[in-house]
């Protein structure tokens, strides 16, 4: 998973860097509520893990920010010291999703993380996308525009998948490559690569183009008029 961690508190985050890393996850950082509402706007995160006792802007204020301006819904676990009942429920209705007091275990934060983001993506359950003509479905590994089939493999699939995720929002080309391939691409020409194969696979044989180039910035899926 791609995580998000928004915590003040150096060396509690570092240790929980350094335990999720160890795990297989990647991890962003940062600091204060500003910094963290812009990476979590700005960003696809798998789960977002926050403090609430934040410099700049508090985490409740973040939330509330994040799911009322921003519409986004990314999963988002609470970790702080407070810990009453009412602190609790302010923290639900502020938009979290799971709420971890701290001192805590690391094994049970990733677990709860784990949980969230199975509960987000529908694992388990069929899931399909849809933008204009163009239906995926991430459970029978099946594309169709238009209603005929269209074969991709395994990396345009994932591509597809993660850009109708998030349609209409432009995607930099640094979150498709992580989400592809963690912190590690196997080139610097490999994501454009797939993205014209994807392409040419998706658009060249329709009317409509749905894949776009935001020059300088990344990339948008969408039917609008763009």
């Amino acid at each position: 998973m791609l995580i998000l961690l928004v915590e003040d508190h150096r060396d509690i985050a570092d240790s929980i860097g350094e335990f999720l890393s160890a795990r297989g996850h990647a991890v962003d950082f940062a600091f204060d509520g500003v910094t963290g509402l812009h990476l979590a706007v700005t960003n696809h995160y798998d789960a977002l893990v926050l403090d609430l006792g934040l410099p700049g802007m508090d985490g409740l204020t973040l939330m509330q920010r994040l799911r009322a301006d921003a519409g986004r819904h990314t999963p988002l676990l609470v970790l702080t010291a407070r810990d009453t009942l009412a602190d609790k429920l302010q923290g639900f209705r502020s938009g979290a999703d799971d709420y971890l007091v701290k001192p805590f275990s690391m094994e049970e934060l990733e677990a709860r993380l784990v949980a969230l983001h199975r509960r987000a993506s529908g694992e388990g359950a069929a899931r399909k996308l849809r933008v204009a003509d163009l239906e995926l479905d991430e459970q029978q590994f099946r594309v169709t525009r238009a209603g005929q089939p269209l074969h991709l493999g395994p990396i345009a699939f994932q591509l597809l998948a993660f850009l109708m995720r998030e349609t209409h929002r432009v995607v930099r080309r640094v979150e498709l490559e992580r989400h592809l391939w963690g912190d590690e691409p196997p080139s610097s020409d490999a994501l454009r690569t797939h993205l014209a194969s994807l392409r040419q696979a998706v658009d060249k044989p329709f009317g409509r183009a749905l894949i776009h180039t935001v020059h300088g910035v990344g990339y948008r899926l969408t039917d609008d008029n763009v």
